[in-house]
């Protein structure tokens, strides 16, 4: 009788990873899972910003809602009512940082709202509690940053290049070029921080986060500080003068720190709300393919860094007549 030989059962096949894991160790701005379609991340993030700036349109959001909000907030025009008072200018700095939200100057910070997502789940109250400890360190690395700004405004006065409204031959005056270099800056920073999520570049702050967890959101913070620096919406001018003239660091520092929390009240108040009745669900979803809070994040960042650079930078020459850009009808 033959011998019959038995042959091994084959190992049973391991199910196809949704995620491919990215380069380098783990870190506050990637977590280890980079998804499959980084390209397709990248390109259709970097085509809503730029998609952005084709449509956006600087008066309506800095006349019809900018002030608009701003004097509601204050129960006057903020434009025609001068500033009388210390008071009278921290409330209006308040105000106007709230007015101020949605200016193609300040829209970049909702992409802080990426790395606040997908805390742990918990109850309501235990999630919205967790949900102001990177909040504060967000504030507080803005409020940081800004006040610094606001001091210096006040100690230099208005020979700062903000207030320098000569032009030479191509149309492009002092302040309108510290706006194109700061927001240019920041933009190429957080389209950075879009590859690092995504695992492409490596994370700037992964061995600070290691040691100092809190140190990214008051990195990120200090960004949303830095906005104030090539500012150019029309409110914020109005008290950067008054604190100029002042002549008063503590008011210009107080002034410019109530500015940017100004800045970011609706997008705390949004983290907030969606937290409190989404954060369970958000954090479940997330967790079961951790790429897409990967992928959430670097869209986020990339998104706002091409909106800066290619605003700030490209679309101002052309508003100059210096290149072409395409822009809508409304926009131009």
């Amino acid at each position: 009788m033959a011998q019959t030989t038995q042959r091994p059962a084959p190992a049973p096949s391991r199910p196809k990873r949704a995620v491919e894991t990215g380069s380098g160790a783990p870190s506050f701005f990637f977590n280890g899972h980079a998804p499959r379609r980084r390209a397709l991340v990248i390109a259709v993030s970097a085509l809503f910003g730029f998609a952005l700036t084709v449509v956006w349109s600087a008066e309506f959001v800095d006349r019809i809602i900018g002030d608009n909000v701003a004097d509601t907030l204050l129960g006057h025009s903020a434009k025609d009512t001068p500033i009388a008072g210390v008071l009278a200018g921290l409330a209006f700095a308040l105000a106007t940082g709230v007015a101020g939200t949605f200016t193609a100057c300040n829209v970049a910070v909702f992409s802080a709202l990426a790395p606040l997502t997908g805390g742990a789940s918990r109850s309501r109250r235990g999630r919205m509690a967790a949900a102001l400890r990177p909040l504060s360190r967000l504030a507080f690395g803005a409020v940081v940053v800004s006040a610094a700004y606001g001091m210096v405004a006040a100690i230099v006065g208005s020979g700062m290049p903000q207030f320098d409204q000569s032009q030479g031959g191509s149309g492009l005056s002092g302040r309108l070029v510290q706006a194109m270099v700061v927001y240019g800056v920041i933009g190429l920073l957080m389209t950075y921080l879009g590859l690092a999520a995504l695992g492409v570049v490596r994370d700037p702050l992964a061995k600070v986060s290691q040691r100092f967890p809190g140190a990214p959101m008051l990195f990120m913070g200090g960004l949303i500080g830095a906005f104030l620096v090539g500012r150019p919406f029309p409110l914020f001018r109005q008290l950067f003068r008054d604190a100029a003239e002042s002549h008063n660091p503590l008011y210009g520092a107080v002034a410019f720190g109530l500015q940017s929390i100004g800045n970011i009240m609706v997008m705390a108040a949004m983290f907030l709300l969606v937290t409190g009745f989404f954060g369970d669900r958000l954090h479940r979803w997330m967790t079961q393919r951790p790429s897409r809070a990967s992928a959430l994040m670097a869209a986020a960042f990339i998104a706002a860094g091409v909106f800066m650079v290619l605003y700030w930078d490209v679309r101002i020459l052309a508003r100059r007549d210096l290149i072409w850009y395409p822009m809508a009808p409304w926009a131009m």
